[in-house]
């Protein structure tokens, strides 16, 4: 098991006129959450609660509410995640109404290696995602089992943000990075307010680009 831990620093400003009034701290590791499996990412819903959102890779979303890591998951998807190495449960985003539409997504690795971008609802129970809620925005292919990227957000615009590695392999063998006709190795934007499952950013800058994908 793995424990996150904080780092508790003081930053001081040396002034060049005082070298003997300023002194060192030293930095202390502060146990703050333990019982982890994998912890890959850490966020709260940006709707007031204080929850922390903590993802397993194997496959579950942990919730470290007033002090303490609740036993059961927000969420667990481990049937349906394809652990380790580099892959597994890896991004989580809150929509910026959360608090109000309880819609959130996630960014895993299937069991056959794929990329899927999905939505998901909270459930009546604030501590417990509707089980069978998903829908999936996006599934895409990974040629090798690293660099897949994996990281959601959503920008001040209000659109998802969707962070995704080149495919592995090392140097980017095939390329994915320069091809404008693949997903891998780019920044994706998406609309997921409309549209269905989602629609494009009028503003994206290869949106009537015949030749590039219109979600980079």
């Amino acid at each position: 098991m793995r424990a996150l831990l904080l780092f508790v620093g003081v930053v001081v400003a040396v002034l060049p006129i005082l070298p003997a009034q300023v002194s060192a701290q030293e930095i202390a590791v502060v146990p703050v959450i333990s019982g982890l499996e994998r912890p890959t990412t850490i966020t709260h819903a940006g709707d007031g609660s204080g929850r922390l959102f903590v993802l397993e890779q194997a496959g579950r979303v942990r919730i470290f509410a007033n002090g303490q890591l609740l036993a059961a998951p927000f969420l667990d998807i481990s049937a349906q995640v394809g652990c380790c190495g580099e892959r597994g449960l890896l991004g989580i985003a809150f929509h910026p109404q959360y608090a109000s539409n309880g819609l959130f997504y996630l960014n895993y690795s299937n069991n056959s290696g794929a990329t899927v971008i999905s939505r998901w609802q909270v459930s009546a129970d604030v501590n417990s995602a509707l089980p069978g809620s998903e829908s999936v925005l996006l599934t895409i292919a990974q040629p090798f089992s690293n660099h897949n990227g994996g990281q959601l957000a959503f920008g001040p615009d209000g659109y998802l943000y969707i962070g995704l590695g080149d495919g592995g392999g090392g140097g980017d063998p095939q390329n994915n990075a320069q091809d404008r006709q693949a997903l891998l190795g780019k920044m994706l934007r998406l609309d997921v307010d409309s549209g269905s499952p989602y629609s494009i950013p009028a503003s994206n800058p290869f949106a009537a680009d015949d030749f590039t994908h219109d979600e980079i």
